[in-house]
């Protein structure tokens, strides 16, 4: 049973975090490189949500309302969770809508921020005492990393993504491995963040076979041959049960996994990989250029790169010191020095190009985009490194709650003046709020973009609908933009071409006249247009549930029933033999 001061003691994670986004509560959200997205994304979803759409696909305001399939490949728990703070907040009395919405990202923040001390005491809590693993929770709550991609990069999804990565140390590095244990942090890190999933899958292998490969020891006596026989056979049950539990994982994301891969031939999901965002122009300290994007690209890299030094060698340092004092028999023997310092002398060489040739082999590596992006796993085992080390030190921890207030301040107050971000008149919340109520829509998403069109034909200011002779005319002038009708009638002085001011796309479905997909005429900015005869008509514009999100919503259901059966088999108590 925990104790009454251990209970107590919970409550300093999220004060933690509070202090950890004070500077934002103070000064405003810090506009960072991700931030007019995510804010227009999370809008886009609330509205689908107050229209009765709770799990949409399709965005329309993107494009200049033209619209794009944003919602089937960005995955679904940070915008759910931003929508969902929006349409709270605005709901609250005497907030005003740009209020709500100032407030939505800083409160996102904090919760993500909580959570992840919340899972990172999870996990130091199986190595550490109490107090360490409050101390190790704060560490990573405010370490330098996340707090460079709260302040200068807003990348809410990562940062979201950040809370399930020591639930899945956890899973791999625990004593027993266990099916649902890796199965549900698997599978949030793939409905949160495609690059931090990546990773995550990455990691979880190499610690499995890290932890298989030390099992092995030679011996030839009876003993050590009886011993390894036994070891290779809890060898073979955690590697059985991490995949099973990673398949599961996967199996449990599926209504978002399967139509996002499938999907993807649909759209120019390769820009996502271009330029500045290929990996090797983001190997630590790269330089990429002379020109005003190329140095603010560098900057950036620049500050990434310090931060992966430091926790680097912190890393080593700890690591060192722990296995030092499991020589000296001070530290446990449970404690996963090897695995861990396997993973961290990985991610060390993955950051150089010395490693440029796994980069381009290893499956879906490229998406990770920024070799950088590993910091999300190191960042874990240096708070987890620090806890453990200090905790075996003669020292008393017995002051932990201003130890982990002290922290997180000094933690937090450079990374603030360091990488905080000003905002611009035009991206303040209330700014994209105006421009998100307004008709003009927003800037297309290049790796989103159906194959067929192209962003740089694409005209602002279409109006929903217009009529011309030739299916590839612009809209006419003077006229006010919006997006397509999802029902129209309308009378055509002659046969002429019907042009939507929507992205022409596999999953739409559309009527003309009750008769079923009428013919449509390729426009180069990738616009439905529709060739109808004289006289009234009437069309009809329905975004379908295809088959690939069927099969998805198939097998995550299944698989939902099936890890509902595993946690009620695994919470029965065992009888004794």
């Amino acid at each position: 049973m925990t104790s009454q001061p251990a209970r107590g003691r919970v409550f300093l994670i999220p004060l933690a975090a509070l202090v950890a986004v004070l500077p934002l509560i103070l000064h405003g959200c810090s506009c960072g490189h991700d931030f007019d997205f995510h804010l227009l994304t999370w809008m886009e979803a609330a509205r689908q949500f107050s229209h009765g759409n709770l799990h949409p696909h399709w965005a329309f305001s993107p494009a200049f309302n033209a619209g794009e399939p944003r919602f089937v490949f960005y995955p679904p728990l940070s915008w759910y969770l931003g929508a969902l703070l929006g349409l709270l907040l605005t709901h609250l009395p005497g907030i005003t809508p740009a209020a709500a919405w100032t407030a939505a990202p800083i409160l996102f923040t904090w919760i993500a921020l909580t959570a992840s001390g919340f899972t990172m005491h999870r996990l130091a809590r199986s190595f550490t005492s109490e107090s360490a693993a409050q101390l190790a929770a704060t560490l990573y709550l405010a370490n330098p990393y996340l707090l460079f991609t709260a302040f200068e990069r807003s990348a809410y999804g990562e940062l979201l993504a950040a809370a399930w990565i020591p639930l899945l140390l956890h899973s791999i590095l625990r004593d027993r491995v266990s099916i649902p244990g890796t199965a549900l942090p698997v599978a949030l890190l793939w409905l949160t963040n495609v690059p931090a999933a990546i990773l995550g899958s990455y990691a979880l292998a190499l610690l499995a076979a890290s932890r298989m490969a030390s099992t092995f020891r030679p011996g030839a006596s009876p003993l050590a041959l009886e011993m390894r026989q036994t070891r290779h056979k809890l060898s073979l049950q955690l590697a059985s049960r991490t995949l099973t539990g990673f398949l599961l994982g996967l199996a449990l994301a599926a209504f978002y996994l399967i139509p996002a891969s499938y999907q993807r031939r649909f759209v120019q999901i390769a820009m996502a990989t271009i330029a500045d965002l290929r990996i090797d122009h983001n190997f630590l300290f790269e330089h990429t250029g002379t020109s005003p994007d190329a140095l603010l690209h560098d900057q950036v890299l620049h500050s990434a790169s310090l931060i992966a030094v430091l926790l680097l060698g912190a890393n080593a340092a700890l690591l060192v010191l722990v296995a030092v004092q499991r020589m000296r028999r001070s530290a446990s023997p449970s404690f996963p020095v090897l695995p861990l310092a396997v993973l961290i002398g990985l991610v060390a060489f993955l950051l150089t190009p010395l490693s440029s040739f796994l980069w381009s082999h290893a499956p879906e590596a490229a998406f990770l985009q920024f070799p950088w992006r590993l910091l999300l796993a190191v960042a874990p085992v240096f708070a987890l490194a620090a806890a453990f080390a200090l905790d075996r030190l003669p020292i008393k921890l017995a002051t932990t709650s201003l130890a982990a207030i002290g922290v997180a301040a000094a933690l937090t107050i450079p990374a603030y003046h360091l990488f905080r971000q000003p905002c611009d008149p035009a991206d303040t919340a209330p700014a994209r709020l105006a421009l998100f109520q307004s008709s003009v829509g927003a800037d297309p998403t290049d790796e989103y973009t159906p194959t067929n069109a192209d962003n740089d034909a694409l005209k602002p200011n279409n109006p929903p609908y217009w009529l011309d002779d030739s299916p590839t005319a612009p809209a006419p002038a003077s006229t006010h933009p919006g997006s397509a009708p999802m029902h129209l009638g309308l009378v055509a002085p002659h046969a002429t071409n019907l042009i939507l001011n929507l992205r022409d796309y596999p999953a739409w479905r559309i009527t003309l006249n009750g008769a079923p997909d009428p013919t449509r005429e390729p426009r180069p900015d990738g616009l439905i247009a529709i060739p109808i005869p004289a006289g009234p008509s009437t069309l009809g514009l329905r975004y379908a549930h295809t088959f690939d999100q069927l099969l998805g919503d198939a097998v995550s259901l299944l698989a939902f029933v099936i890890l509902a059966v595993a946690l009620r088999s695994s919470s029965k108590p065992r009888s004794a033999s």
